[in-house]
């Protein structure tokens, strides 16, 4: 894996409930930031409890997953899908209605602050905050700004969390061995 920009400083990974973050960070020398980690932390940042509103309920258990994987899961409230897949995001007049309701499901359990679970609702924040009168964390703006605040401190990923992956010998085809 390799940096998309010879001169990236930081990486963005894409994909709410996808799983690689952790193996990124180790190959790469670049802070790596995971949007499903971005938003859930800055969440915990501006309320107690937060939940996450995504698309279609088969999403949750990932999403639940990752979020217990980076250490944010107490804080959460719940994962709701809101029925929509995620081509159908493209009607923002329905999306916004559907991510509206899913968002007041999460408030009503607990939810101080609402996550946009996933990249292709990237830019419903305003609009669903100005409904509840809560906030309401676009996970790619979340990651991109977290990404640039790193790379501004000069802080980079700890090598003792993420060691750098130990030479391994790989050989595709048959075995030359008897």
């Amino acid at each position: 894996m390799r940096p998309p920009v010879a001169l990236c400083a930081a990486g963005g990974r894409g994909g709410w409930g996808a799983h690689g973050r952790e193996g990124a960070r180790e190959l790469l020398d670049v802070p790596v930031i995971d949007i499903t980690e971005a938003a859930a932390h800055l969440a915990c940042l501006l309320g107690r409890r937060y939940g996450v509103v995504t698309t279609l309920d088969r999403a949750c258990g990932l999403i639940e997953d990752s979020l217990h994987t980076a250490g944010v899961a107490a804080h959460c409230v719940g994962v709701v899908g809101s029925g929509l897949g995620v081509l159908e995001l493209a009607d923002e007049v329905r999306t916004a209605s559907a991510l509206t309701t899913a968002a007041r499901r999460v408030r009503d359990r607990g939810a101080e602050v609402v996550v946009l679970g996933c990249a292709g609702m990237t830019g419903l924040d305003r609009r669903i905050s100005a409904a509840l009168d809560i906030p309401v964390i676009d996970g790619v703006a979340a990651a991109v700004r977290l990404a640039e605040s790193l790379v501004s401190l000069g802080l980079k990923t700890s090598r003792v969390s993420y060691p750098k992956p130990l030479p391994k010998s790989r050989r595709w085809g048959p075995s030359t061995t008897d």
